[in-house]
């Protein structure tokens, strides 16, 4: 740790390298952020991307617009709301800016950059112990489910990328797969491929071929089928916004697989940090703002033009998965029912 993760790592130099997530798996290669506005257009046009990371690459760009602005002021300021407003749904961003801006605030114009660099690598440190808890926690409740079912091995279906691409340094969905991996557990994972960007196609499979975990990539509508086949023992997926009531955003699909695991019986997890948490809102179906991306997402795959030239595309990022879908929330804290009172006792302790 100490700003070196597995994602992105702070050289000596101050400058922040990062994976290019656009194009793995079939080239890893690494972009050199030296800025704020680097930081921006790094989140913007998802060279980096996931919940927890996206915050911690935020909490870099408010560290590096204080090394451009020389302390809190109006630039300092302009800057910190550029990065806040990057992405919409996320609330890891927001949460990461705000606690920058607050420790700014009360530093001095001499410290301030020394302290925010400070407070930068313990926000990203910290997300690494929150991923280790999670993954203790979400191991325990696979082991329950082998033990009730009297099985030997599980297969788990996962959904976008929740690992340590998304969130340092275990992730989130797969931190508890590769504590399962470490603890001897047979485990397989079906992989929703997660059109139009493909992040389970190409950035889940190739974390799990990275650990080598079993897994096997599927089409994005096949996780209903498997669920009615008795082929999937349990869903876990990350999300980017969790409301105080439960309801939870993800990536576009995670609704439909909260549906089909509720009609087959399948238990159906959302992993997160607390951070992901946004209290404020009560009702995540009408409240979380969810991000329209550009169409060409949806039109186009590897250049090549899929759809029609006229038709129109409608590109959303984001569903949310109402409360009563979710059989509970796995986080560092621990893990609670998705509903008011046991998320205010989770924050009560």
């Amino acid at each position: 740790m100490n700003g070196k993760y597995k994602a992105f790592w702070l050289h000596d130099n101050e400058t922040l390298e990062v994976i290019d997530q656009r194009v793995l798996p079939f080239e890893k290669k690494t972009v050199i952020l030296k800025s704020s506005d680097d930081c921006i257009e790094a989140i913007k046009n998802m060279t980096i991307r996931g919940a927890g990371v996206i915050g911690n690459i935020a909490a870099f760009g408010v560290y590096f617009a204080a090394k451009e602005s020389g302390g809190y002021d109006e630039v300092f300021e302009k800057k910190a709301k550029l990065i806040k407003k990057s992405r919409p749904t996320a609330v890891n961003l927001m949460w990461a800016v705000d606690k920058m801006v607050q420790v700014a605030q009360k530093t001095t114009k001499d410290n301030i950059v020394k302290r925010l660099k400070k407070e930068a690598i313990s926000i990203s440190d910290e997300d690494c112990i929150r991923s280790k808890k999670i993954a203790n926690y979400g191991a325990d409740i696979f082991e329950n489910i082998m033990k009730k079912k009297q099985k030997t091995s599980i297969n788990v279906l996962t959904h976008c990328n929740a690992g340590w691409l998304a969130i340092v340094d275990d992730g989130s969905a797969l931190a508890p797969i590769y504590e399962a991996k470490r603890r001897g557990i047979d485990i397989h994972v079906w992989v929703d491929e997660t059109r139009p960007r493909n992040q389970g196609a190409n950035l889940t499979a190739w974390e799990l071929e990275q650990s080598n975990i079993k897994h096997t990539v599927i089409v994005d509508n096949v996780g209903g089928h498997l669920m009615q086949n008795d082929q999937v023992d349990v869903c876990i997926t990350g999300a980017d916004r969790v409301a105080s009531n439960g309801d939870s955003a993800n990536k576009i699909g995670t609704y439909l697989k909260a549906l089909a695991a509720y009609d087959n019986n399948i238990p159906f997890y959302i992993a997160l940090p607390t951070s992901t948490f946004d209290l404020g809102i009560k009702n995540g179906l009408h409240d979380i703002p969810i991000e329209i991306r550009d169409e060409n997402e949806v039109r186009f795959i590897n250049n090549t033009q899929i759809i029609p030239t006229n038709s129109p595309v409608l590109n959303v990022g984001f569903d949310v998965t109402p409360a009563k879908l979710i059989t509970a929330l796995i986080t560092e804290k621990g893990v609670c029912k998705a509903n008011f009172q046991s998320i205010k006792e989770l924050f009560d302790d």
